[in-house]
This record gives structure tokens, C-alpha cells and sequence, in this order.
């Protein structure tokens, strides 16, 4: 059973960081790539990263410069670290991954900015 679970969520202040972490198991994590979504209140679910196996990121244009992306593969495990954190970055933030092309979604983690 594919399973991911998130942590590290909480309340930070504007200019403030946060550093996500999703555990992984199930599947080959190595080989797959891993991405973060995002879904703030009354919103839309928005892609935030992904991370290629290869090592290749992406990020959404308003993370970029501010969030990074990683992965330990000996762990399992993918992080997100969030620096330079605003306001409008308050959402559920998910870690996702598509597997036999259906997408796995953990229960997510609740980040909140503000002052």
C-alpha cells in the first residue's frame, strides 16, 4: 500500500522558515518522482515542486528563490524547506506521487503565516 505521511507544519511568522518532511513507503521512492501541492483556505489545490528522480526541481513562480526541494532516498523521504515564508503561503501543504497512474496524496500538514 502506497502511504505518505506528512510533518512539520506549523505557525511561522512573516520572513520566518518551516522545513516539511514526507515519509514514503509502498513503493519504489528512489525512482519516482515527488511533488508538493499545496491548498489554501477556500482555494483551489495549486502544484508547488517537484523533484525528479534525475534531480531535476520545478517550482510554481511564487515559491521560487523562497522553498527548496529534496529528497533522501536512504530515508525515504522528501522535504520541503520554506524560507522567506508570507502570508499568502497558509495552506495544507501535501506531498503527492503518481503510482500505476493513479496519484497518492498523504493527509497533509497545516502551514500557517502569520503575524
Amino acid at each position: 500500500e502506497v502511504q505518505l505521511v506528512e510533518s512539520g507544519g506549523g505557525l511561522a511568522q512573516p520572513g520566518g522558515s518551516l522545513r516539511l518532511s514526507c515519509a514514503a513507503s509502498g513503493f519504489t521512492f528512489g525512482t519516482s518522482a515527488m511533488r508538493w501541492v499545496r491548498q489554501a483556505p477556500g482555494k483551489e489545490l495549486q502544484w508547488v515542486s517537484t523533484l525528479y528522480p534525475w534531480g531535476t526541481t520545478s517550482y510554481v513562480d511564487s515559491v521560487k528563490g523562497r522553498f527548496t526541494i529534496s529528497r533522501d532516498n536512504a530515508q525515504n523521504t522528501l522535504y520541503l524547506q520554506m524560507n522567506s515564508l508570507k502570508t499568502e503561503d497558509t495552506a495544507v501543504y501535501y506531498c503527492a506521487t503518481t503510482v500505476n497512474s493513479g496519484e497518492t496524496r498523504g493527509q497533509g500538514t497545516q502551514v500557517t503565516v502569520s503575524s
